[in-house]
């Protein structure tokens, strides 16, 4: 893949973590969901040209990290519809790596 392409983002938000996939170089990172775990995400996103980050909401678990992200473009997705897409496209609704094992179709 060229380094070169604009990048979307996408970050699984957790009360300790941030899980964060690069599309479509297919890099991933964690991080801690801190202040100090919020600039080493930002610095790991200043390698590439960011289109879009993309979160879902989580409670009060996104709420730093979307004031860290300001000057970046982001999307906020509803959990709710980002499960019922997931469902009427067949796919899981879960992918975190403990519960995609005995996930069946809906989550």
């Amino acid at each position: 893949m060229c380094d070169t392409l604009p990048k979307t983002i996408g970050i699984d938000i957790s009360k300790a973590t941030l899980d964060a996939h690069a599309y479509p170089v297919g890099s991933n990172q964690q991080f801690a969901n801190t202040a100090r775990g919020h600039k080493a995400l930002i610095t790991w996103l200043g390698q590439w040209s960011v289109e879009c980050v993309a979160y879902e909401a989580t409670g009060a678990y996104h709420r730093e990290l979307e004031q860290a992200l300001a000057d970046l473009p982001c999307v906020k997705l509803n959990p709710a519809r980002a499960r019922r897409f997931a469902q009427a496209a067949g796919t899981l609704a879960k992918t975190d790596p403990d519960r995609c094992s005995d996930a069946g179709p809906h989550g």
